[in-house]
């Protein structure tokens, strides 16, 4: 038996109920992994609170690192012992032990820890996809990123600086505004302070962005728009303060035939091609410490209503883990 948190109900923190599971012998084409740190995020919240609806019984999380116990028939690329990691849709890691597909598992390297790996492969990945992906930075880019001293800002300010990017970034404190700045960003905005749209505007001499990176919401819109130079990219890729309102597509002409998207990482990891590469692009920049990730908090996996209720209320910085 394992220990596992379980939701059978939406609702608040208290929903989540540490219970006992049988994770199960692993079937062709699977792994049992001994999970050593979990990752956590705001997908996890909205799992818990119904935004995104899911079939409960229902345990959260998407990403974790550990050790293969053992191996299903027909894997042939792990073996009991391999340091692993992995980010997945659907849930299932809040847990001591879980099953996985092996296809949807990467090797951890020699250079990236356990709290590393299993706190950023969401994080980063998803900076990886939008960086080198969606709108592939590039020396002399300027980019805008919403809530810089979250788990994904602080990846992404660092590896958009590393591609030779002017970054700018909003945060909501003091303390969160110099973690930024101690984390590859050039210019934060204090957004309870300051118009981030007449900042960026000041601070880029009315030339404003060439992509603009927002997992606020409703928020920071239609402002991110206004951010955004002729024919500069939007992408919403969150809702941490609710979601962006229904709009007219006319609003993109109006302001300058501007592009949009709303992606999200599992679709960009689905092929194991695409899996493999941003892991191992990843992992170099981390490795080679071009980019640092912080492990700012840590939980016992007991305590994941504790870390979550955090979370939401944003008092967290950087990375988290849950620890079985």
């Amino acid at each position: 038996m394992a220990k596992a948190i379980r939701l059978h109900e939406t609702g608040g923190p208290e929903v989540l109920r540490l219970e006992n599971i049988d994770p199960g012998k692993p079937r062709p084409g699977q792994v049992l992994v001994a999970q050593k740190a979990i990752g956590l995020n705001f997908i996890d919240i909205y799992h818990r609170t119904g935004l995104y609806p899911v079939e409960k019984p229902f345990t959260p999380g998407s990403e974790a690192a550990g050790v293969v116990l053992e191996t299903g028939e027909g894997v042939e690329e792990f073996k009991p012992g391999d340091r692993v990691a992995y980010c997945v849709a659907g849930g299932g890691a809040y847990a001591e032990q879980r099953l996985i597909a092996a296809d949807r598992l990467v090797r951890v390297p020699d250079a990236v820890s356990d709290e590393q790996a299993g706190s950023m492969m969401l994080k980063g990945l998803t900076a990886w996809y939008l960086l080198r992906r969606t709108f592939p930075v590039k020396a002399g880019d300027t980019v805008l990123y919403h809530a810089a001293a979250g788990g994904v800002g602080l990846i992404l300010g660092q590896w958009a600086k590393h591609l030779g990017a002017t970054v700018i970034g909003t945060a909501g404190s003091l303390e969160k505004v110099e973690l930024a700045r101690a984390h590859g960003f050039d210019h934060v905005i204090d957004y309870t302070k300051d118009d981030f749209v007449a900042a960026v505007r000041e601070l880029t001499k009315g030339r404003m962005c060439d992509v603009v990176y927002d997992s606020v919401g409703k928020d920071t819109f239609p402002g991110s728009l206004d951010c955004l130079r002729p024919l500069g990219m939007f992408v919403s890729f969150g809702q941490s303060s609710g979601v962006v309102p229904p709009f007219s597509i006319n609003l993109l002409a109006q302001k300058g035939s501007l592009f949009a998207t709303r992606p999200t990482v599992f679709t960009y990891i689905a092929a194991r091609k695409d899996l493999e590469e941003g892991a191992r692009e990843l992992f170099s920049v981390v490795g080679s410490g071009a980019v640092k990730v912080l492990v700012n908090q840590h939980y016992p996996l007991a305590d994941a209503g504790r870390a979550q209720e955090e979370l939401e209320a944003r008092r967290t910085t950087g990375t988290t883990v849950l620890v079985p």
